[in-house]
């Protein structure tokens, strides 16, 4: 039995799939052990949305063999996709493997660890097949779908569920497309599948994540999406409405695009979808956009955000923003702020602009200074938490369904936390003679005042 350590870095596909490459790995026989000590395979799945991605994921990597000089380092995922010859060179790393081969994590490492213990025996007598100091497994991109089901997740109430993989968008400044290859959408009953188990396991929320999941369905059935109307991503998301035990539906990051009147009209249908969406921005100027290759305008966003307000109660509405982006002169980045004080966010994720090698954007010319970009994010940032308090505010008083997830100690006191459907944080006291409803229970709560920071200090409805 050999002791593996796992690391994420990135986003929730990265996480999704980790937990799923755990999962084989003890089905395997394989002992999961804490990353931050002694084992004997240290595996790291890797980002490289930015330039700190890809940093952050070349430290945990010589991290891992700090640890342990004679380990097994695997590295897997993004960063391997794109920074192949960096890999390679690098003496940390023993073993390299792609995108597309991550279910298959356990036999790789089992082969691998059979033909180290070959050659240690001066067994391999093929010259082709002796270890290099890197052994790299397949970069290459697929026009399938890699299936991976989940069983378990470390969450206790909510289950991020993945149901696609890649990205034909081609924003300038990005390198995503290239690490995880053109659109490949989930068989939708693999989806089902999968939810109609983690349901069955307890979990009572889920949360349909990919790299780009507005385009579901584009390489499936004569590639029906939303910007078309009809969309099999609508249909998917009806299909799981009728889950029996499932009581909340979420929605990963969406095209503002997608968000006409008739997805709109379908969603308002469905009690259990979560009023909680984000719709990623960029930018608040249409100049900006364009050299983004964006698509939409920010008259055409400000219609979804409307829609979406007309439809549903106090909506969470949330985004990504971009500052420094080349060639963003004061008075864009004006436009920018004048527009997200129009909008009133629940939350903004503030970027600055990286610098990514093999896109549009890295060529382009007025690069903004560092100093800059800094003083912007600063700028934004403040906004941001004015606009979340705001928007978090607005519950004190009122009744609200909060799903319990966890029992956390914050300030000496012990209280349940959860969240509401547009995704606000609340806390319940709970006194060392008081029993709550455990974790996965929906409760009517009454928030009162804002207990620290992002959460709110409710008390059960009665």
């Amino acid at each position: 039995m050999k002791n593996v350590a796992l690391h994420n870095l990135g986003c929730k596909v990265n996480s999704y799939e980790l937990e799923v490459m755990q999962q084989i790995l003890q089905e395997k026989g394989f002992h999961i052990v804490p990353f931050d000590g002694p084992a004997d395979i240290y595996i790291v799945n890797t980002c490289t949305v930015t330039n700190i991605a890809d940093r952050k994921s070349r430290q945990m990597l010589h991290r891992a063999k700090q640890m342990n000089p004679n380990a097994i380092v695997v590295a897997v995922g993004c960063y391997v996709q794109t920074a192949e010859e960096a890999v390679k060179r690098d003496d940390s790393v023993d073993l390299a493997i792609g995108n597309n081969r991550k279910k298959d994590l356990a036999a790789i490492l089992e082969e691998y660890l059979k033909r180290r213990d070959e050659e240690a025996e001066g067994k391999l007598l093929s010259p082709d097949k002796t270890l290099q100091n890197t052994t790299v497994i397949d970069i290459n991109h697929t026009d399938e779908y890699e299936e991976m089901t989940l069983k378990q997740t470390a969450e206790h109430t909510r289950a991020y569920i993945k149901i696609q993989d890649g990205c034909n968008q081609f924003c300038s400044y990005c390198v995503i497309p290239y690490a995880r290859g053109r659109v490949r959408s989930r068989r939708q009953e693999d989806i089902l599948s999968e939810i109609k188990g983690m349901v069955a396991a307890g979990y009572r929320e889920v949360v349909l994540t990919g790299i780009h999941i507005s385009s579901y369905g584009v390489d499936l059935d004569g590639g029906r999406t939303v910007y078309e109307g009809q969309s099999l991503l609508l249909d998917l998301v009806e299909q799981i409405h009728k889950i029996e035990g499932l009581e909340r539906i979420r929605l990963g990051s969406l095209e503002p695009r997608v968000i006409n009147g008739e997805t709109v009209e379908r969603l308002a249908k469905l009690p259990k979808l979560c009023p909680h969406f984000h719709l990623s921005l960029q930018s608040g100027c249409d100049e900006t956009l364009r050299r983004m290759n964006r698509r939409y305008t920010t008259g055409e966003y400000c219609h979804s955000v409307e829609l979406l307000r007309a439809a549903f109660s106090h909506p969470a509405i949330t985004t990504d923003v971009i500052v420094g982006f080349p060639g963003e002169t004061e008075e864009e980045f004006a436009q920018t702020k004048a527009f997200l004080e129009k909008i009133r966010f629940y939350e903004m994720h503030i970027f600055k602009y990286s610098k990514r090698a093999g896109t549009r954007a890295a060529d382009m010319p007025d690069q903004v200074p560092d100093t800059v970009k800094t003083a912007r994010s600063n700028e934004l940032l403040d906004m941001e938490r004015r606009q979340s308090a705001e928007f978090r505010e607005y519950y004190i008083g009122k009744e609200v369904a909060v799903l319990l997830e966890e029992t956390k100690e914050i300030g000496g006191k012990r209280y349940r936390l959860g969240h509401t459907k547009d995704y606000v944080k609340v806390a319940v006291p709970r006194a060392a003679d008081e029993d709550l409803p455990d974790a996965g229970v929906i409760v009517a709560v009454r928030p009162e005042s804002v207990l620290k920071g992002d959460v709110l200090l409710g008390n059960l409805f009665s």
